[in-house]
């Protein structure tokens, strides 16, 4: 019924790998002396270097594309993951692209690096705020610039739109059941950075499949005290959408903002450890800024006792990789071999 559901949506193939592989860690579960690990590859989605949301925009861009859009505007942080697969879509639909950026960093006005030199590399009109917090009445100053000049514009993840990324992440769920009965297994918990439509579709997916894994989150934003309402409700939007028979409440989430450090956006010493244990044990890279603080988290619980060792335990990897090059000075913390000019 789920999949079925989801086949109605109408959808833009943006994606080379679904489903994402689904693969063991044995040498950082030996590291960590914990249970059997196993990472959901969706940094390997393969739009623009991968990432979580390449899958949610094979349904937000086919619902532009259903409304007549010519133009896409949005925008988020200057190392946006989203903004960067974003605008390697909006280049393979042949769509124009505005994104308006807010700094997090002084580095974030300074140089064009990572997702950001992604971003301009795939012809996104980019737009770098003075003040951050004038990002939403920027944005929806561009959106109300280009309709009075007849363009046909597309704003996406609004209220009545956002739970299009959501159901992408209900569609995992199902990869995910399928995955662990391919490989035997029956994991307890799913561990993943996430705060609003990723959480809120893996969520929903998992229990409407009847699922027992726990999903467990932890937010990559500081103080948000509405986030368990949101998900539910964007569930609801998403199910209701697409006709299924489930409704989501606030406490059916598991969303931990303990691991943020000082504020979204800024790398935290127990992310850095994580990102550093997984890349030498593993040769797998995560991000600063999310899938590094979610895997500090995983590694606390492991440390504190809090999981079963027998059970397997699953961590989705949402892609965030071209960001490590804007961080490197916070990644890698001396000058380099004497004999770098």
């Amino acid at each position: 019924m789920l999949a079925a559901a989801l086949a109605s949506l109408p959808r833009v193939k943006l994606a080379s790998v679904k489903p994402t592989p689904l693969e063991p860690l044995p040498r950082l579960s030996d590291v960590l002396g914990g249970p059997p690990l196993y990472i959901k590859r969706d940094d390997l989605t393969g739009l623009a270097f991968g990432g979580n949301k390449t899958r949610m925009l094979e349904f937000s861009l086919a619902h532009a594309r259903d409304q007549g859009a010519e133009v896409i505007v949005t925008g988020a942080a200057v190392q946006s993951n989203y903004c960067r697969q974003m605008s390697a879509a909006c280049a393979r639909l042949g769509l124009e692209l505005h994104l308006i950026l807010r700094p997090v960093r002084p580095i974030d006005r300074q140089e064009i690096q990572g997702n950001h030199l992604l971003m301009r590399l795939f012809g996104a009109q980019v737009t770098v705020l003075e003040d951050p917090g004038t990002q939403k009445q920027a944005i929806r100053a561009k959106v109300d610039e280009l309709r009075s000049q007849g363009r046909r514009v597309y704003q996406p993840r609004l209220d009545d739109t956002v739970d299009l990324d959501a159901l992408a992440y209900a569609e995992v769920a199902l990869e995910v059941v399928s995955q662990c009965r391919e490989l035997a297994i029956e994991p307890s918990h799913l561990y993943a950075a996430a705060m609003d439509t990723t959480q809120s579709g893996i969520t929903m997916g998992l229990a409407y499949l009847e699922s027992p894994i726990h999903v467990r989150c932890f937010s990559p934003f500081e103080d948000w005290p509405g986030r368990f309402e949101e998900m539910a409700r964007i569930a609801n939007q998403g199910a209701q959408r697409i006709g299924l028979d489930i409704r989501m409440a606030a406490d059916d989430f598991d969303n931990d903002e303990s691991f943020v450090g000082e504020r979204y956006g800024l790398p935290t010493e127990a992310g850095l450890e994580a990102l550093n244990t997984v890349a030498r044990s593993e040769g797998l890279l995560l991000d600063p800024v999310y899938t590094s603080k979610a895997m500090a988290g995983l590694f606390a619980d492991i440390r504190g006792g809090k999981l079963d060792p027998k059970r397997p335990v699953l961590f989705l990897h949402t892609g965030g990789t071209p960001a490590l090059f804007g961080y490197a000075r916070d990644v890698v913390h001396d000058d380099g071999p004497e004999d770098c000019a």
